[in-house]
């Protein structure tokens, strides 16, 4: 039976617009212009402060980005409620679960608000595992990917997710992924690590179920 490990943040959450718009206010707040989407996902990188060091094309201080951390997180809580599933969200889940699949999500968000944006979407009952980051923001998604495997188990799972992050753990981990077009890196980025590309999330479930 196949499981899928559903990323949350730029996958199943359609929250690209509201994490620019929190970039913003925290590139703000050390007096450093904004940016657009493009910028974004021309830079995006783990772990999050090296991004800022790319956008930036500088070293951000202890000092910066304690800050930068602060805003964005308090901004980011603020709007977490007003963000929405991607657009054909909840029919690939549908879709997996029609097929008999199981389904979770792991995501490097914090475990206690993705629990909480997972039960007002409504999707909490169609998984069997929710796992956000319990640790601290320096946290890698390869280190959860192994905590959160050991836990649905791993036989027939496959990783769906936007980030070269979610690759290029499940690769380190030895599951294979479908990578979303749609959410933090431009399509060319994508196409570097030689994992399966997914125009939609239905895309994706169907990719993922046909995996053999």
């Amino acid at each position: 039976m196949r499981h899928i490990i559903w990323d949350w943040n730029g996958t199943l959450a359609d929250d690209l617009p509201t994490v620019v718009r929190c970039v913003n206010l925290s590139l703000a707040a050390i007096g450093e212009n904004p940016i657009v989407a493009d910028d974004y996902r021309d830079h995006y990188t783990r772990p999050v402060r090296s991004f800022y060091d790319s956008l930036l094309n500088r070293s951000v201080t202890d000092s910066e980005w304690a800050t930068i951390d602060e805003v964005f997180h308090v901004e980011y809580a603020r709007a977490a409620a007003q963000v929405p599933l991607a657009l054909d969200a909840r029919r690939a889940i549908d879709l997996v679960a029609a097929r008999g699949g199981t389904q979770s999500i792991l995501s490097m968000w914090w475990h206690d608000d993705l629990s909480t944006e997972v039960d007002r979407h409504g999707l909490a009952e169609l998984m069997v595992r929710v796992d956000g980051n319990t640790r601290d923001a320096g946290e890698t998604k390869e280190r959860l990917l192994d905590i959160h495997l050991r836990a649905v188990g791993g036989n027939g799972a496959v990783m769906i997710g936007d980030a070269v992050d979610d690759a290029l753990a499940a690769q380190r981990i030895g599951i294979d992924c479908i990578v979303y077009d749609g959410g933090s890196h431009h399509r060319d980025e994508l196409e570097k690590l030689g994992a399966p590309i997914a125009g939609s999330l239905v895309e994706a479930a169907e990719m993922a179920l046909a995996q053999p």
